[in-house]
């Protein structure tokens, strides 16, 4: 047995390395490098949506979709269906997540009776995540009371442990195993995931009602895992899944923004431990040995983002969600610390997997073994494309908007927007797609699903964007989203307000109002959409010829349209009744990749503004064999009666007999929603 002494001196070695290695920053970023966050977007209270196309999907997040993922995260599900059957066959129970936070409020250890997948705790709190927004959208006593009940019985279960441990899984089948150490793997048990979205759930029910229950849980949990992980003597521990960095990052942000909060608690709180710990999960990936031989944790290398330092990495890799939310941290990190390095690496991870391994239809994740990342330009029309990835990535392209102020990374954002994550969900609110390929036959949205992980995900993202509309830089605003809504921000101290209306994403009309009762002249910056400039990629991955031209007017006068890093910007002293009108081309346009992706060579697809379209089998009989020419005529029509409303594209093919044939494209996310499983693809041959 080693003494204190011989103890104390391994751990200083240690501690040493790890402060030389972990922490180290290559010689490039010790350069004084301004990193801030530019473009801020706004508080959900201060923005109304009343948009034809958002205001009706987000009303069935708020009324369907957040009450149906509850139910079914309750164990409430159709026992008609054999879908739902055969899953409760697979892990063995009724899977309600709920029972295992009473069995662990009881006293229960080591039983082997967890209910559903270890990682079912994170999905309640993602859950509550997207809940509590959609209550700053949609008011709904209902649903509150609703969440603070599931809330007490969460606050039950940690008070059972006294040091403030929670995660069910490892409570309920192997104790002794926290954190994934002594034998476990966190890849599988998700307990350093399952606090952090705990904790993200805490920050925002705390902003949306102001009740403090489960930030007291949060704060107890992530002074446990900043008491536990760190340089040594402390453990050795990074996430299995990424998430938690961002989350821990908030909840510093939210005791750093409201200092007073912290005695309304009555635990303790240390916000510069919080923001160690989040920065210690991003700089401890890659070394994964420099811990105590004894206790040295398992690394799963790039499938976990854990491979190399990120601060080295070039590209972005392995598990396609845990890259792009491990992403999404490594950015607003970045903005927090003014770290040039991590700025660096943010850019590395966006320019690759947007010029390198995007799906068009804004999807990420190529190979459905691990769930990951393929090699750059291997883009298979079968492929994985899962709808948490793509709304991560999405969450990455607007932060990676705050930090640089380019309207490219909006444009990125709004591609998921329109066709991944509405994808993800019917148009009825209650199935949901995991994968969204782009050529399918027998693909069916699930009631529910052994793995449910999307639909906490789609109400994360439903409920954050109206948020994402406008931002602010102190000095601008900037129109990122083109939604009719209304927003009140403030800019050099002065309140303004902004109007929009518009008949996108099926015209491309927009007018905004802007006022203000400053004299200052104030700069507006409207964003420009790259497809809309014969851009479609920002890195040539895929290419289209925009038919028209991008019309942009004040008060009925014609404005130049001068893009600078993807906005026009008009400069003007704004008085009731100054609006700014804004068309874009919105006619069909054929969309070709990069000659690198084999896949698709040779073929081609059709979009219309941000929108992807397909073609469903059931509108074109034997649509495999088709073929459009590249100068086809195409016509656009509004059916209002068809899928809720949406543009139909029609022109005409040639079939596998040579003969012309008439074909109907529809968008993307309106796939499978008439005849579930029907035939369908993105992409067709090009004569």
């Amino acid at each position: 047995m080693e003494t204190i002494k011989m103890i104390s001196k391994k751990y200083i070695l240690v501690a040493i390395g790890v402060a030389l290695l972990v922490m180290a920053e290559p010689a490039d970023a010790q350069k004084k490098v301004l990193v801030k966050k530019i473009v801020h977007p706004l508080d959900l209270r201060d923005v109304k949506v009343d948009d034809a196309f958002w205001a009706p999907k987000l009303k069935t997040s708020s009324t369907v979709t957040v009450y149906d993922v509850l139910d079914k995260l309750e164990g409430k599900y159709d026992p008609d269906r054999q879908d739902i059957i055969d899953e409760k066959q697979k892990w063995g129970r009724t899977r309600n997540a709920f029972l295992n936070f009473d069995m662990v409020a009881q006293g229960q250890s080591k039983t082997n009776k967890h209910d559903g997948p270890p990682w079912y705790d994170g999905l309640v709190y993602e859950t509550i995540r997207g809940a509590a927004d959609l209550l700053i959208l949609n008011p709904d006593p209902k649903l509150e009371q609703k969440l603070d009940a599931y809330i007490k019985r969460i606050a039950a279960a940690q008070a059972a442990s006294p040091d403030g441990y929670l995660n069910t899984y490892t409570t309920l089948t192997y104790p002794e195993k926290r954190w994934g150490l002594n034998g476990g793997e966190d890849r599988w048990q998700h307990d350093v995931y399952n606090a952090g979205m705990l904790v993200e759930a805490a920050v925002h029910y705390h902003n949306a009602t102001k009740k403090t229950e489960l930030l007291k849980v949060a704060v107890k949990l992530t002074n446990l895992m900043a008491g536990f992980m760190g340089p040594a003597p402390k453990q050795n521990v990074v996430p299995g899944h990424a998430g938690p960095e961002e989350a821990v990052l908030k909840l510093y942000q939210l005791f750093k923004n409201n200092p007073k909060l912290k005695a309304q608690l009555g635990v303790p709180v240390n916000k510069q431990a919080y923001l160690a710990l989040a920065k210690y999960w991003i700089d401890v990936r890659g070394h994964y040995q420099m811990a105590d031989a004894n206790s040295k944790r398992k690394t799963d290398g790039a499938y976990n983002q854990d491979h190399m330092p990120v601060t080295e990495q070039k590209t972005i890799e392995g598990h396609a969600v845990r890259a792009t939310l491990l992403a999404t941290a490594v950015t607003a990190m970045a903005m927090e610390t003014d770290n040039a390095a991590y700025a660096k690496t943010a850019n590395n991870y966006w320019d690759n997997m947007i010029g390198k391994r995007l799906f068009i239809t804004g999807g990420q994740g190529a190979i459905h073994e691990d769930e990951k990342f393929g090699p750059d330009y291997f883009l298979p029309e079968n492929a994985y494309g899962e709808t948490c990835a793509s709304i991560g990535s999405g969450f990455f392209s607007q932060q990676m908007n705050e930090l640089e102020a380019d309207g490219k990374y909006m444009d990125e954002f709004e591609r998921v927007a329109y066709n991944n994550l509405l994808s993800g969900v019917s148009i009825s609110g209650d199935h949901y797609y995991y994968e969204n390929p782009l050529l399918a036959n027998g693909h069916k949205r699930w009631n529910w699903h052994s793995c449910p992980c999307c639909p906490p995900m789609i109400l994360k993202m439903f409920s954050a964007l109206p948020g994402y509309i406008y931002g602010q830089d102190g000095k601008a605003v900037y129109v990122n989203l083109f939604v009719g809504s209304e927003a009140s921000l403030k800019v050099n101290g002065t309140e303004v307000l902004v109007k929009q209306s518009t008949g996108y994403p099926w015209k491309g009309n927009s007018k905004i109002e802007l006022r203000t009762a400053t004299t200052k002249a104030i700069p507006v910056k409207i964003r420009i959409p790259g497809w809309a400039q014969g851009k479609e990629n920002p890195f040539d991955l895929y290419y289209s010829k925009t038919t028209g031209s991008v019309s942009l007017k004040v008060n009925g006068k014609a404005v130049p349209v001068k893009v600078d890093k993807g906005y026009v910007t008009i400069t003007r002293q704004w008085k009731k009744g100054d609006a700014i009108t804004l068309d874009l081309p919105m006619a069909p346009r054929l969309v070709t990749s990069n000659e690198a992706v084999a896949s698709v060579k040779g073929k081609t697809t059709i979009a219309a503004g941000p929108m992807i379209y397909g073609f469903e089998d059931l509108d074109n009989p034997g649509v495999k064999g088709y073929s459009i020419k590249s100068d086809v005529k195409m016509q656009v029509s509004y059916n209002p009666s068809l899928l809720n409303g949406i543009n139909t594209i029609s022109g005409q093919a040639t079939n596998k007999d040579g003969q012309t044939v008439n074909f109907t494209a529809i968008p993307f996310y309106a796939l499978g929603n008439r005849t579930p499983g029907a035939p369908y693809q993105v992409w067709m041959p090009e004569k």
